[in-house]
């Protein structure tokens, strides 16, 4: 079987191999091409491989319609890469492919000569757990067990809440004696007595 193939994807027979075998071979419109391609835009001789190193260099013939490798011109050799995309003019597109080698001497295994397998043995199922025996007294009675004391719960906290009103109460008392204490000291220096408490003095303060 040959290694590497042509397949037409676009053309005159789509669908069709091309197997590529020899070191030089042409492709063109004559039947004497090794890829026969007859359509219009195919020349004579439009293009050639050489299969050198293991692989396929393709190279354009000077047709008139140009050759194309995954759609840029061929100016030159290129060496061809499997998957690739060879074009003919504008119509014709064909595929290079690999196609893997067949020993033909490989030695076949026939049916007689299998090895039959025994099938594997069926997995032993696993031992029961042994079940525990009821517990024996040798001659003696197991105490009873000790009663359990009563939950006594904790008494409550006393809540942070219930100091505030005094707090609040002695901050107002503190506010009212820093008050009279300074109304009265500012009457004193000032010798305003007369003026704020006449009655205490009756008729000296006319």
């Amino acid at each position: 079987m040959a290694q590497f193939q042509l397949v037409m994807h676009s053309g005159p027979t789509p669908g069709k191999t091309f197997p590529l075998e020899g070191d030089v071979l042409t492709i063109g419109r004559e039947a004497s091409n090794a890829v026969a391609i007859n359509d219009a835009e195919v020349s004579r001789k439009h293009t050639q491989l050489v299969f050198q190193g293991g692989k396929y260099i393709i190279t354009d013939l000077g047709s008139t319609n140009g050759t194309f490798v995954n759609g840029q011109r061929l100016t030159g050799q290129h060496v061809l890469q499997p998957g690739e995309i060879i074009s003919l003019g504008e119509q014709i597109s064909l595929l290079y492919e690999v196609v893997a080698k067949v020993d033909p001497n490989a030695t076949m295994i026939s049916s007689a000569a299998r090895v039959v397998v025994p099938p594997a043995p069926a997995p032993i199922p696993a031992a029961a757990p042994p079940q525990p025996q009821p517990q024996q007294y040798a001659g003696q009675i197991p105490a009873s067990p000790e009663p359990e004391q009563a939950y006594i719960p904790p008494p409550p906290a006393k809540k942070a809440g219930s100091a505030l009103p005094l707090i609040i109460v002695g901050v107002i008392l503190l506010c009212l004696i820093c008050t009279c204490s300074g109304f009265f000291w500012y009457v004193d220096s000032n010798v305003l007595w007369c003026d704020f408490f006449p009655f205490l003095f009756g008729g000296a303060c006319g």
